[in-house]
């Protein structure tokens, strides 16, 4: 068996999609010809299959909603996801003769929004899955979970005896990928160190942050992270556009 060559994403809300995400969904076709492109959204996912993601989803916490959809769809239809602010740079074919891929970040934690895939009924992505039965997103005091998912499953991962330390390893049936695979990018510096090895790059849209992140992010890689820090203690601080 192998990953069927389908690719999915997920776009809720209703939104317009901006030019880079029209532009990352635009070289999966580039360099996966033949595969079918699945767009997931409210009209052809039940929300109402799981706690959280229904309560992410009313709470309009998009991102959030992803982290659960695309482990279900992976486990019931096999396949291979993107979040959409990944770009393909070369064919993935060579990763579809697996029975299962994910890949690490540039924190070291396993992120499926870079990309993964795996067939139908993987073990792996059914405990990954599991960790969202019965919990809720919207927590007391109008406050929600915001545990990033590399976060969630770094703990399961660990629970379920994976030596999370190295980065290129087969387990429970997924090939796991070291950084240069799928986040040659740098988060702040924006910074890309492409290898031969670089099968695309996750332009961090980060939609899950708060505007100030985001506006922090970007000062960042205007000044450099050091003139930044240094700046901020003097006087950024005081700056009303970089609050949320």
């Amino acid at each position: 068996m192998s990953i069927p060559k389908i690719i999915h994403y997920c776009w809720f809300g209703n939104g317009k999609m901006p030019p880079l995400f029209k532009k990352c969904i635009k070289s999966w076709e580039k360099y996966c010809p033949g595969y079918e492109i699945k767009c997931w959204n409210e009209d052809n996912f039940n929300l109402d299959c799981n706690r959280y993601v229904s309560e992410a989803y009313e709470a309009q916490k998009w991102a959030f909603v992803t982290d659960y959809v695309r482990l279900k769809v992976l486990y019931e239809e096999g396949g291979i996801y993107f979040d959409t602010d990944v770009e393909l740079i070369k064919p993935i074919d060579f990763l579809t003769d697996e029975k299962g891929f994910m890949g690490f970040d540039e924190n070291g934690l396993m992120c499926t929004g870079l990309g993964c895939g795996c067939e139908a009924g993987n073990e792996l992505v059914g405990e990954l899955l599991k960790d969202y039965d019965n919990i809720p997103f919207k927590l007391e005091a109008g406050k929600y979970d915001l545990t990033p998912c590399p976060d969630r499953n770094a703990a399961t991962l660990k629970r379920l005896g994976m030596d999370v330390s190295k980065q290129s390893q087969t387990f429970m049936g997924i090939k796991f990928l070291p950084r240069e695979y799928l986040c040659p990018m740098e988060y702040i510096s924006g910074k890309l160190t492409i290898t031969d090895k670089t099968c695309s790059i996750h332009h961090y849209s980060a939609s899950w942050t708060s505007k100030t992140s985001k506006r922090t992010r970007i000062a960042k890689r205007i000044l450099g992270v050091k003139l930044y820090d240094k700046l901020y203690g003097k006087f950024l601080h005081k700056v009303k556009w970089l609050e949320w």
